[in-house]
C-alpha cells in the first residue's frame, strides 16, 4: 500500500533575514537578523541561546579575524538588542562576510548557509585540541522547518543538517568535515493545541529529508572558491 503523504506548508517557517551593518573599531561589519517573533522552538549549538528553548529571533553576527572579547554572549545580546529584538533569542558569530550569505528551500524547509573554510578540518584528527584562539564560527547554519518537532527530533534534526553539511563539502572536493568552530541552529513552530508533535528527523524521514536536501544545497552555494 503506498502511504500518501501530506503536502507541504507554503508558509515559510524564517522570514527573509535583515541585513544589518555596524561599525566596530573602524572596521564595517555585517549581521543577518531573522526576527522570527512568538511561536518557534529552536535547537542551538550557538554561544547566546544555545540548547532548546522558545526563541523569537536568529541573529548571525559578522566580527572580526582578530576577534578576543571574552563574553561574546553578552556582545550578541547588545547587537540583538540595538537592532530592537525582543524576547530570548539565538545569536552565532562568524569571521565570514554575513552579507554573501546562501539560501535554499525544499518543500517547506528552509536553510541559510554563512561559510568561511579558511580554517578547516576533519573532526576525529589524530591529535588535535585545543590549539589557542580561533576565528569564531566560520560555517553557520540556520535552517528551519514549518511543523512542530520533539525534543528529540530537533537533536535528530541536528545531526541531519550536519550529515547535510559534511556531505556537501566533501562533494566540493574539500578534504575535512567543517571547521573548528561551526554552529547550527534549527527552528520549528510551537505546538498548537491538538496538533501533531513529529517524533522523527533523521535524513529518511518526511521532514528530515527535506531539511537535509535544503541544506545540501545552501552548503555548496555558499562555500567560496578554493
Amino acid at each position: 500500500m503506498t502511504a500518501v503523504l501530506p503536502p507541504p506548508r507554503t508558509d515559510r517557517p524564517l522570514p527573509t533575514p535583515r541585513r544589518l551593518t555596524r561599525v566596530e573599531d573602524g572596521e564595517t561589519l555585517h549581521a543577518l537578523l531573522w526576527p522570527a517573533g512568538p511561536g518557534h522552538r529552536m535547537i542551538s549549538s550557538a554561544v547566546l541561546g544555545g540548547g532548546i528553548g522558545e526563541r523569537a529571533w536568529v541573529l548571525n553576527a559578522q566580527v572580526s579575524h582578530g576577534y578576543r572579547r571574552t563574553d561574546p554572549d553578552r556582545h550578541l545580546a547588545g547587537l540583538a538588542a540595538a537592532a530592537g529584538t525582543r524576547g530570548p533569542g539565538v545569536g552565532l558569530m562568524t569571521a565570514a562576510d554575513v552579507s554573501a550569505y546562501a539560501h535554499a528551500h525544499d518543500e517547506g524547509t528552509e536553510a541559510f548557509v554563512t561559510a568561511g573554510i579558511d580554517v578547516r578540518g576533519w573532526a576525529a584528527a589524530s591529535g588535535s585540541g585545543p590549539g589557542g584562539p580561533q576565528a569564531p564560527g566560520t560555517i553557520n547554519i540556520v535552517a528551519a522547518v514549518p511543523v512542530p518537532l520533539s525534543d528529540a527530533a530537533l537533536v535528530n534534526a541536528v545531526a541531519t543538517v550536519t550529515e547535510a553539511k559534511v556531505q556537501a563539502l566533501v562533494e566540493a572536493g574539500l578534504d575535512c568535515s567543517g571547521t573548528p568552530t561551526d554552529a547550527v541552529c534549527v527552528a520549528a513552530r510551537t505546538p498548537g493545541p491538538g496538533e501533531e508533535t513529529h517524533a522523527f528527523a533523521g535524513p529518511r524521514s518526511l521532514w528530515g529529508a527535506r531539511l537535509a536536501r535544503a541544506v545540501h544545497r545552501a552548503v555548496h552555494g555558499a562555500l567560496p572558491a578554493v
